[in-house]
């Protein structure tokens, strides 16, 4: 080993002082996968625990939330569609954000989950959030666009998907 130098993973030479820059990027999306991971854990089991929220009527119900943003959404027919069977939209919801969570958390076809974390947070803030003013009042868009960096990268660290991806590289 040369001073100021270290080999790469290829056994190529590569200078030490960016050794730590390259050791940040693998790491750097590691805050925003746990941040949304428990976020979205905790989002999906704080509606299956909640006391009526999967109801058509009453207050915080599912039902009542749909039909409070039905007009001022950017598509009222998702809002439709929704209450066609808020039950069944509301467990929808909480257990796709418990399966995203999850997979995002422990890197679990992470690019998956966090294209289903994209996508919830798109159709919440298309209904729920849309008609918030100014438009960056609204946190479902700031979601929107945090999963987007976890939809092109994946979880390249601290993941079963790693793990997975290393198996199957020596393998071969």
């Amino acid at each position: 080993m040369t001073h100021g130098y270290r080999t790469d993973t290829y056994g190529r030479l590569a200078d030490e002082r960016t050794g730590w820059r390259e050791n940040a990027s693998r790491y750097a999306l590691l805050p925003l996968r746990i941040f949304l991971g428990v976020t979205f854990i905790y989002a999906g089991i704080d509606k299956l625990t909640q006391s009526g929220f999967f109801s058509a009527t009453g207050a915080g119900s599912v039902g009542e939330m749909m039909r409070a943003v039905r007009d001022s959404s950017a598509v009222p027919a998702l809002v439709d569609l929704a209450l066609k069977s808020p039950s069944g939209f509301g467990y929808a919801i909480a257990l796709g954000e418990l399966a995203v969570g999850l997979g995002t958390l422990f890197g679990v076809l992470a690019r998956l989950a966090a294209f289903g974390g994209a996508l919830i947070s798109l159709s919440l803030w298309l209904t729920v959030s849309w008609q918030s003013t100014p438009y960056y009042y609204g946190n479902d868009l700031a979601y929107l666009m945090a999963w987007l960096p976890l939809v092109l990268a994946g979880a390249p660290v601290f993941s079963l998907d790693a793990v997975l991806g290393g198996r199957r590289r020596r393998m071969r």
